[in-house]
């Protein structure tokens, strides 16, 4: 039997995934969580073979997830599971550890498939996204400038920024500027807005 936790805070959505592969003969789930935190607890507890995450989940999100039980639990293979899955995700849900990334809207039996085939050692990624992932353009901000411009994301005054990234005003205040220029916008704002877009932040 493959053993399987489930991690996704849509109660309605982790039930229903318990379900349908509680159908399958070979795969028993025994687990589930509804926040990230709670995964990586729940895979430590229960040392499952196989971790679904949702991407978007409370105090731990699915990269993160995935970049715990990589360290914690490696013989634990991660298959993300999202609804919102873009190119950019799928490059950092692999940098991650992630063996696994899949739509919420794949088929009905792609989820056994996919976990059967992460558990033999095999990865899977979605074809269409991974299609797409070749298309998309590298970041042109460098990791300075893109700490900066997360730690703005909240909209921040910059001294509050400066404090937390142990920099001067003066500092931010470029990297800022930079960041603006580089993505080709005229705010910070729009500058954040791009960056998560594509999947740098």
């Amino acid at each position: 039997m493959i053993r399987v936790l489930l991690a996704d805070d849509e109660e309605l959505i982790r039930t229903a995934l318990a379900a349908l592969l509680d159908l399958e003969p070979d795969v028993e789930v025994v687990a589930q969580a509804p926040d990230g935190a709670a995964a990586v607890a729940a895979a430590l507890a229960h040392r499952p073979d196989v971790a679904v995450v949702d991407l978007a989940m409370p105090r731990l999100d699915g990269f993160q997830v995935a970049a715990e039980l990589a360290r914690a639990l490696p013989t634990c293979a991660v298959v993300i599971l999202t609804g919102q899955g873009r190119p950019p995700h799928l490059a950092r849900a692999l940098t991650a550890g992630a063996r696994g990334f899949l739509p919420k809207g794949a088929p009905g039996g792609a989820l056994a498939d996919v976990i059967r085939r992460v558990h033999a050692g095999g990865r899977y990624v979605d074809p269409a996204l991974a299609a797409d992932a070749l298309t998309i353009p590298p970041c042109p901000l460098t990791a300075r400038e893109l700490e900066t411009l997360r730690l703005a994301e909240d909209g921040s005054p910059v001294a509050s920024i400066a404090r937390r990234a142990h920099l001067s005003s003066g500092t931010v205040r470029n990297y800022l500027a930079i960041a603006v220029q580089k993505l080709g916008v005229d705010s910070r704002a729009e500058a954040v807005r791009v960056a998560r877009e594509n999947g740098w932040l």
